[in-house]
This record gives structure tokens, C-alpha cells and sequence, in this order.
């Protein structure tokens, strides 16, 4: 669906068009992996796939919320958070406008999914970013693209119940096609970079739900905390090399992670191509063995595009338990190796699908 796309879809479902439409991309992260809810260093990118929103004034109190991907609609008011998760990303939206004191008119709202959802490729993010765009155009809301970042994450912490870091939300609102966001999401310093020369992402999907996304990702970021105040430390980015010594199990793994991977993001800015790729198979399996998000399904897709002769390196991206891998090619060899791995992937009794290139 595009921008255009949305409007037309708006206009059939509610009979005017739309007052303002909007989108955002979702993101993969090539390096840095639950590391911003410890204000560690994260390098995602975008993709191509973008969640599109149109919006327009309401005849009727409230809000109503129409998803064309889920074929759902909801109405609610800002009283109080809807019981439907897919609608409380917007609630948190609108509500923490109204607490600035911006006057939220009823409205109608259309969202039209190409990011897909529940893979680890931020749908949720790009949902918000988008909305919050629609209403700063059609409102004429002074706020910037980090602004809109930082009440996105808010909204989706407070609302939808997700502890989530800044990286989705800064990725979607911050990020450029075909550049790498390197973000300190203590300090939210940033700057945009290119991809190793002579590369192109793949990213698969693995074809694995994640049934255990949002309690297990809660419950690693509270072990993360937990880590931290054992050191005496106010998160995980101050600890040194060697302090996981000092920590009981799972704690200990936890931070080694952390730290690790910092370091590997910090690593990839002054490496080549295969240099970046070792660094990305580096970060899958500390993910596998240390901080424990992997399955072993998606550990067979990471190996098969690990040993492809075409590709620098791999790993899972997201949230883990499933959903999404990524891998750095050889420029032009994308299509090749996707058809490569996961014909060895089906082989192993799965069924995976190419995302990225689209």
C-alpha cells in the first residue's frame, strides 16, 4: 500500500478523504541488539516496507481506528486505554498529546500495513511514528522527528504495556533508505552510515511466531536492571569489561552481552565488509548463549545463511523467540542466497519467506 493507496482505502471506508496522511519504515538492527534499555549503542536500518495512516475529523465523539491489514475497527475515547492491543499504540499516542495540552479532535483513523507484523521489524514503531506525522501535519504540531520518537516510545511503554528501548521509535522517525543509524540511546548522539561497500542486506523471515515476544523481552530487560543494581550501577552501559564476574546466573550472561555488544558496535565503524560480518555472527551468538533469545529453528536459518559463500555474516534481529533474521551479502547476491538457504532451511521441516529484497 502507498500514500495514495491509504487515501483511497480511507475514502472507501468512511466516505470523505483523509485531512492528512502519513508514513514511517520499519527498521532491522545489523549490530547492538537489546542493548538501548540499558543506554547501550545500537546500528539499525530501514527497510522498505513502511506502515502507512491516514486520518481525518470525526462527525461522532471519540475515536474510531480501522486497521486494513488486522480487518479490524475499534472505537474509543481517551478516557481510558482500549482493551484491543492493536488500538493502544494509538491511544498512547493521542493520550500523551492531550497531556501536553494539544486538543485532540474526534477522529478517524486507517492504518495500512506493508511492515509485517510480529517479526521483529518494529510494525509497532513505524504505527506510531506515521500517526504522530498525520497529526503534526494536519495540527501543525511543532514537533521534531526526535520529538516524535521520544512520545512514541512513551506510548508504547505506558500504553501497550512493551518496556522497549528507543531504538524501534528513533530508527523509524531518524532512519534513511540504505543508511545505518549509529545511535548512543543514553545521549541520543546519532549520525547516519553507509553500509559496507559492495554490500546488500537479506532479511528473512523465519517463519517462527513469537508467542513469548513481550514477556520474555520484559523480563530480560528487568534482569538487565536487576544486573545493574547488583553492580551499584544505574544501567548495564557502566559497567566494565569483566564486572559479570562479580554477578550471580542469568545476570551475569545478561550483562557480558550487554557489554560485548557495545563493543561490537563500537568494533564495526573501522571495519570491511567481512570484518562486519564477523561481527554480526559475533552478536547472533551471544544472543543464542547469553542473553538467550534465540530458538533453535532460527539458529538453523542463521547457520545456513552463515555458511552461504555469498554472505559476511548473520543473525537474528529484533526481539528473538523468532520471527526475523538479517544477513550482509555480496552486492547483487541477495535473491541467490535466499533461495539458497532456505531451500537447506525447508529441508530441516521449515518454511521461511525473503523480505528484504522486497
Amino acid at each position: 500500500m502507498s500514500l495514495a493507496g491509504v487515501a483511497s482505502v480511507f475514502h472507501q471506508v468512511f466516505g470523505m478523504p483523509p485531512a492528512a496522511v502519513a508514513s514511517a519504515p520499519g527498521r532491522v538492527n545489523l549490530l547492538g541488539e537489546h542493548t538501548d534499555y540499558s543506554d547501550g549503542l545500537v546500528l539499525p536500518t530501514t527497510i522498505p516496507q513502511h506502515t502507512h495512516v491516514a486520518i481525518g475529523r470525526a462527525d461522532e465523539p471519540g475515536v474510531t481506528l480501522h486497521s486494513a491489514a488486522l480487518g479490524q475497527r475499534t472505537h474509543f475515547d481517551l478516557s481510558r486505554n482500549p482493551e484491543e492491543h492493536f488500538a493502544q499504540y494509538a491511544y498512547g499516542c493521542l493520550r500523551l498529546l492531550a497531556d501536553e495540552g494539544i486538543e485532540v479532535p474526534p477522529l478517524r483513523i486507517l492504518v495500512g500495513d506493508t511492515v509485517p507484523m510480529g517479526l521483529g521489524l518494529s510494525s509497532s514503531a513505524a504505527l506510531e511514528v506515521a500517526l504522530l506525522r498525520a497529526l503534526r501535519e494536519w495540527l501543525g504540531l511543532t514537533v521534531d522527528d526526535e520529538s516524535i520518537a521520544l512520545l512514541a516510545q512513551r506510548a508504547e511503554v505506558g500504553y501497550a504495556g512493551v518496556a522497549c528501548g528507543i531504538m524501534d521509535q528513533m530508527a523509524s522517525s531518524l532512519g534513511r533508505d540504505g543508511m545505518m543509524l549509529f545511535l548512543d540511546t543514553r545521549s541520543l548522539e546519532r549520525r547516519l552510515l553507509p553500509l559496507p561497500p559492495a554490500t546488500q542486506l537479506l532479511v528473512l523471515d523465519s517463519g517462527l511466531p513469537r508467542s513469548l515476544h513481550a514477556s520474555a523481552y520484559n523480563q530480560r530487560r528487568a534482569e538487565c536492571a536487576e544486573a545493574a543494581r547488583l553492580l551499584g550501577l544505574s544501567s548495564l552501559r557502566d559497567a566494565q569489561v569483566g564486572d559479570w564476574e562479580k554477578l550471580p546466573a542469568p545476570y551475569a550472561a545478561r550483562c557480558r552481552h550487554v557489554l560485548e555488544e557495545n563493543s561490537r558496535v563500537v568494533g564495526s565503524l573501522a571495519v570491511d565488509a567481512a570484518g562486519f560480518g564477523m561481527l554480526m555472527n559475533a552478536s547472533h551468538a551471544s544472543l543464542r548463549d547469553l542473553f538467550e533469545v534465540s530458538v533453535p529453528a532460527l539458529d538453523q536459518l542463521v547457520a545456513a545463511l552463515q555458511a552461504h559463500p555469498d554472505v559476511h555474516g548473520a543473525k537474528l534481529t529484533g526481539a528473538g523467540f523468532g520471527g526475523a533474521c538479517v544477513a550482509l551479502c555480496s552486492e547483487g547476491s541477495a535473491p541467490r542466497v535466499a533461495r539458497d538457504a532456505l531451500s537447506a532451511y525447508r529441508k530441516q521441516g521449515h518454511a521461511g519467506l525473503r523480505l528484504v529484497p522486497v
